[in-house]
C-alpha cells in the first residue's frame, strides 16, 4: 500500500462521524500511517476532534447537514463512531461511490436493536435471548408477563446503556418506561428481552477485511445502568465456549460484511453462548486493548478498513476502570494522584469540554503478566485515586 502526507490533494482520509474517546484514539493511530483525518461531531471540542486534522460540528441527525459534510471533504473512508446519526445520509453518500465503513446496512442493522436482534436470530439463526418489541405501555405490560420476570427493557435506539433497565416485577414497568423514554436516539419502540441469567457476559473484538477475519482474546466487563465500569482481558473461559464464541462472531461479521473491527457482545452459560448486541466499531470495553496487545483495537480496526494484515502480539494480562464524573461542570478537573502512573499502568484522560453525573471522563489501564483477576484489582485501586476537582 502506498501511504500519502495529510492535507495533500491526494491525501488518503478517513472521516469519523462521532468523535468521542473512542473516535480519539482511532485517529491518533490513523495520523501514525500519515492519514489524513475528519472528526464530526454534534458538539464542539469532542475529543477526537482535539486531534484530528479538521473538525466540524453539525447536526448529526439531519440528513442535509451529513451529507455536505461528507461532500465537502470527499473522504475515502466514512467511519460512523456512534448511533445518534442520520443513516439515510450513509446511504445517500455509499450510493454517490463512498465508503462507508463497513457499510451502510451494517451500520442501518446495529444501530437499531429491532433490526440486529431479527437479523441474528430470524435470518442467521443465532442463539439469543427470548424477546418481543413494544411501543405502548400496556404492550409492555403484556410482553414482560409472556418472556417473565426479571427481564430487560432498553430502546431499539440508544448508545452506552442509555435507557436501559431491569424489570424485576411488574411493579417496575412504568419506571423502566419512563426511563427508556428518556434515552438518547430513538425510544419511540422498545425492546424486551428475556433475563438470561448467564454466567458472566463478554466482549469478542472481531477483526474482518476481504483477507483475513482475526479474533482478539475474550474480554470480561462488569456494567452499570447498562454501561461498563470495568473490563479484563484474557476472560478465563472454556474452550469450548471459546469457540462457540467465535463461531458466532463470524457468522454475525461475514453477515455483516465490510471492513472493520465489531465489538460482539455475548451472554455466556457453562458452555452455552447467546448473541447479545454487536457494535461495527471499536467497543468501550475494548479500550483494555491499549495495554494488552501490541495492536490496540484502534489500530486494528484502522488496518482493516485500510486492508492491511491483522497480525499483533498479546504481551499479557490487563484489565480498564473507568471514571465517570460525579458532579456537573462547564471547566471539568481530575485530580489524579501521582501514584497511579506506574510501570504497570496507562491513564487516558479524554479531555471532554464538559461534565455530567455519570459521564465516562477518563479510564485506568493495568498490566498484569500473568493474571487478568490481578489486572483488575490494580485497575480498582488505581481508579480510586481519581476524583472531581
Amino acid at each position: 500500500m502506498k501511504f500519502t502526507a495529510p492535507l495533500k490533494s491526494d491525501s488518503i482520509k478517513i472521516m469519523l462521524l462521532g468523535s468521542g474517546e473512542l473516535g480519539k484514539e482511532v485517529v491518533i493511530e490513523a495520523q501514525r500511517l500519515g492519514i489524513e483525518t475528519i472528526a464530526v461531531d454534534s458538539y464542539n471540542n469532542a475529543p477526537a476532534q482535539l486531534v484530528a486534522n479538521k473538525s466540524y460540528t453539525i447536526n448529526m441527525k439531519n440528513k442535509n447537514e451529513v451529507l455536505d459534510v461528507i461532500r465537502r471533504e470527499k473522504p475515502t473512508y466514512i467511519l460512523p463512531e456512534v448511533e445518534a446519526i442520520n443513516i439515510q445520509a450513509l446511504f445517500d453518500a455509499e450510493a454517490e461511490g463512498f465508503h462507508v465503513i463497513p457499510n451502510a446496512d451494517a451500520v442501518n442493522k446495529t444501530m437499531n436493536r429491532k433490526n440486529i436482534r431479527e437479523f441474528a436470530a430470524v435470518e442467521l439463526g443465532l442463539p439469543t435471548s427470548k424477546y418481543e418489541f413494544v411501543t405502548t405501555l400496556e404492550a409492555l405490560k403484556d410482553a414482560s408477563n409472556n418472556i417473565g420476570f426479571p427481564c430487560v427493557i432498553k430502546p431499539v435506539m440508544s448508545s452506552s446503556g442509555h435507557g436501559q433497565s431491569i424489570a424485576k416485577s411488574p411493579d417496575d414497568l412504568e419506571k423502566s418506561w419512563e426511563l427508556a423514554k428518556e434515552a438518547r436516539g430513538d425510544a419511540s419502540e422498545l425492546i424486551v428481552e428475556e433475563f438470561i441469567t448467564f454466567d458472566y457476559e463478554i466482549t469478542l473484538l472481531t477483526v474482518r477485511n476481504e483477507k483475513e477475519t482475526v479474533f482478539c482474546e475474550p474480554i470480561g466487563h462488569i456494567q452499570q445502568d447498562g454501561d461498563y465500569i470495568f473490563s479484563w482481558q484474557p476472560m478465563n473461559m472454556s474452550e469450548v465456549a471459546k469457540a462457540k464464541s467465535q463461531e458466532i462472531a463470524k457468522k454475525i461479521t461475514d453477515g455483516l460484511g465490510g471492513r472493520g473491527l465489531f465489538g460482539v457482545e455475548l451472554f455466556v452459560k457453562g458452555d452455552d453462548v447467546y448473541f447479545s448486541e454487536v457494535s461495527p466499531r471499536p467497543h468501550d470495553t475494548g479500550m483494555v486493548t491499549m495495554i494488552t496487545q501490541s495492536a490496540s483495537e484502534f489500530a486494528l480496526h484502522v488496518r482493516a478498513v485500510l486492508g492491511l494484515p491483522l497480525d499483533y502480539i498479546d504481551y499479557g494480562a490487563g484489565a480498564s476502570a473507568a471514571y465517570k464524573a460525579s458532579g456537573d461542570s462547564f471547566n471539568p478537573i481530575i485530580d489524579i494522584f501521582d501514584s497511579s502512573f506506574t510501570k504497570e499502568s496507562i491513564i487516558r484522560v479524554f479531555g471532554k469540554p464538559q461534565s455530567h453525573v455519570g459521564r465516562r471522563m477518563a479510564v485506568a489501564l493495568a498490566y498484569d503478566k500473568e493474571s487478568s483477576d490481578i489486572a483488575l484489582q490494580k485497575a480498582k485501586e488505581i481508579i480510586g485515586n481519581f476524583a472531581d476537582n
